[in-house]
């Protein structure tokens, strides 16, 4: 558990926001890594898993790393330079471990690759959560709200290459199955159960404690272009999809 010693109460509260979130970063990062590892192990098909994975980490982890480093990093380096130093080297660490994920053929490289980007990411979020954080809330000079909002900001920036349309359609009118009540170990075989209930061109409303890459992945596999799949949430706190079975299913 981190500790955050903060000049005030709203820059405290940010810090909680921040820690929070890295939290759910690194479950989302855990549950992707076990899910490559465990396909290795079994001598099933890595490629799903660790393109998700992949996926999941220049989508979401890269930019957010990204952000780091244009807002909240220029000024933590002016009180803790060689540690700034060290996470931008870690970030770029994270981003050729990615890309050598990407690029391994093999199970057991894939299953390893992936376990360094775990390691390394894990130890990077402590450098920020025990160390950074702290100093950045203890200076009554920086606000660490402000900082926050700012790096929003530059999340919120539209990419180029990037078109969402996270909230655009109204949510469709479906029975609601949320996993986040539903054990770790069978929740993967509770959805698909639900899902082979559903009839052509009926679905269901998917409530995840994070994106669920790697049991969608699964779910192409398991019955190749029977659903389709949209996005009505994308977290923090909980991951909303609409999966509808085709028609002519």
């Amino acid at each position: 558990m981190t500790l955050t010693i903060a000049s005030n109460a709203e820059d405290s509260a940010a810090a909680e926001r921040v820690v929070a979130h890295h939290r759910v970063m690194l479950d989302e990062v855990r549950h992707l890594v076990e899910a490559v590892i465990l396909a290795a192990a079994e001598g099933r098909d890595p490629y799903p898993a660790r393109d998700a994975l992949v996926q999941w980490c220049r989508d979401d982890l890269l930019p957010h790393a990204k952000a780091e480093e244009n807002v909240l990093y220029p000024v933590a380096h002016t009180i803790t330079p060689q540690l700034i130093d060290t996470m931008i080297a870690e970030h770029a660490q994270l981003a050729s471990l990615i890309d050598e994920l990407g690029a391994q053929a093999q199970p057991v490289r894939i299953a390893a690759a992936a376990r360094a980007l775990l390691a390394v990411l894990d130890s990077h979020i402590v450098k920020e959560n025990e160390h950074m954080l702290p100093l950045l809330a203890a200076d009554p000079s920086i606000s660490v709200s402000a900082l926050l909002e700012s790096m929003h900001g530059a999340l919120d920036a539209p990419a180029d290459d990037h078109t969402c349309n996270c909230h655009d359609e109204p949510e469709p009118d479906h029975p609601v199955l949320d996993a986040r009540a539903v054990p770790h170990a069978i929740r993967h075989a509770t959805v698909f159960g639900a899902l082979d209930a559903v009839g052509p061109g009926k679905g269901l409303i998917l409530v995840a404690p994070h994106d669920p890459l790697p049991m969608l992945a699964q779910l192409e596999k398991r019955s190749p272009e029977t659903f389709s799949v949209s996005y009505l949430e994308r977290g923090p706190e909980a991951w909303r999809l609409s999966i509808v079975r085709e028609a002519s299913v």
